[in-house]
């Protein structure tokens, strides 16, 4: 059975929480002694008698205050297929957690309130979609029940949102409208929109085709040199890490990144016991043939499909940090395992969010704001661009002195 990775995203009270919940309490993935808690401490509720929205938001200022602040991810499955969920902050300033809670996912659920229609949350999330190359859109317009079930207001954001969609290259969206409070087109058709003529959400989740474009290149980096120097593993020196993409084999022929060094793999290691290859996502430990100096966030890459070794990178980033950022501020780049020094040199151009249209900028990039930037690091970085390896081509940005994370980036 396959799993399909997706992250809920909109605005504060689009009701992200509340579909989760009626997904989870509709396909009946909640425990008894769940719904009793959430029958106990349900402030909000529907004709159930719950408010679902609790089911994931689990801290205590989130029940509180009725929001989400932190992703929380969901599982759960149906006959079909399995789940994993992950219920984003709706507010401004934890776009950051969208952001990396999108980079996971297969599938981006974009609600939008039937009352508001598309407001300025709506369009940044759906640039992060587009930013992270996801290959599908859903559209939940949310809150029916408030506005009659109304076609025409379905019909109108429907059209509003299909030429943002186009702007930014979201070819596959598909359209819904529910009410997630009482649980209309969620996982039967309702009949108080008997004039909508598509899937329930939940079918469509479980059928939707997800084409998994394979990482390109065979990637895997060094986070731990493991030297023992004990009487019986004398001479034993591994290379600890994960397989980030593609697959190794012993006897590979290898280049050690960023040195350029040319080695074979001498023997793979999986909890300990040797194995002929491993593949992406496994922890392992290589061992090469050759003494070598390798050190923590090294790559190691087969000759096909060699990742770029560079000193300046560019990208897209979207700034998470109260604390501006402007043209020669120094950080930290965190790829990985590796930790470099860098500046960003350039800032060429911002993304207005309303318009979707490229901006000049005028001296500094504010928190949540999305702009193209050039890096230079300190050291070469080993990395591929986004579209190509959306493993080796992404990273971080961290504040030298508070070590906090400043900005997301897309390798370009």
């Amino acid at each position: 059975m396959d799993i399909l990775r997706f992250i809920t995203a909109g605005s504060v009270d689009d009701g992200k929480s509340t579909l989760i919940g009626r997904l989870l309490y509709d396909s009946k993935s909640i425990l008894q002694d769940q719904l009793e808690v959430l029958e106990k401490h349900s402030k909000n509720k529907n004709e159930d008698g719950v408010d679902l929205a609790l089911l994931t938001d689990g801290l205590r200022a989130e029940r509180e205050q009725g929001i989400t602040i932190d992703v929380a991810y969901r599982y759960f499955s149906t006959a079909k297929r399995k789940f994993i969920i992950a219920d984003a902050p709706g507010h401004v300033q934890y776009n950051r957690n969208m952001v990396t809670g999108a980079s996971n996912s297969d599938l981006m659920v974009i609600l939008i309130d039937a009352r508001k229609g598309v407001i300025e949350q709506t369009r940044r999330h759906s640039i992060i979609a587009s930013l992270l190359q996801l290959k599908k859109v859903v559209v939940a317009i949310n809150k029916m029940d408030m506005v009659d079930y109304s076609k025409e207001i379905f019909e109108n954001i429907k059209a509003e949102y299909s030429h943002i969609a186009e702007s930014l290259g979201l070819k596959d969206v598909t359209y819904f409208p529910i009410s997630a409070f009482n649980g209309d087109n969620i996982v039967s058709l309702s009949s108080n929109t008997d004039w909508y003529k598509g899937k329930p959400l939940l079918e469509y989740l479980e059928e939707v085709n997800i084409d998994q474009e394979k990482n390109k290149g065979n990637r895997f980096q060094v986070q731990y040199v493991i030297r023992p120097q004990t009487e019986e593993l004398h001479d034993y020196r591994g290379y600890a890490g994960q397989v980030l993409s593609g697959s190794f084999q012993k006897g590979d022929q290898i280049h050690i990144l960023p040195a350029g060094i040319a080695t074979k793999i001498s023997s793979i290691e999986i909890n300990g016991a040797e194995v002929e290859q491993a593949f992406e996502g496994q922890p392992v430990i290589i061992r090469v043939e050759n003494d070598i100096d390798i050190s923590r966030g090294d790559f190691f890459t087969t000759t096909e499909e060699l990742p770029q070794v560079e000193k300046e990178l560019e990208g897209l980033l979207c700034w998470v940090d109260e604390k501006a950022l402007q043209p020669g501020n120094k950080y930290l780049i965190q790829h990985h395992s590796r930790l470099l020094k860098a500046v960003v040199k350039e800032i060429d151009y911002k993304i207005d969010v309303n318009t979707l249209e490229h901006e000049e900028v005028k001296g500094e990039v504010k928190l949540n704001e999305i702009a193209k930037v050039r890096i230079r690091t300190a050291q070469p970085l080993v990395f591929d661009d986004f579209i190509s390896n959306k493993t080796t081509g992404s990273a971080i940005l961290v504040d030298e002195t508070s070590n906090a994370t400043v900005a997301a980036i897309i390798i370009q």
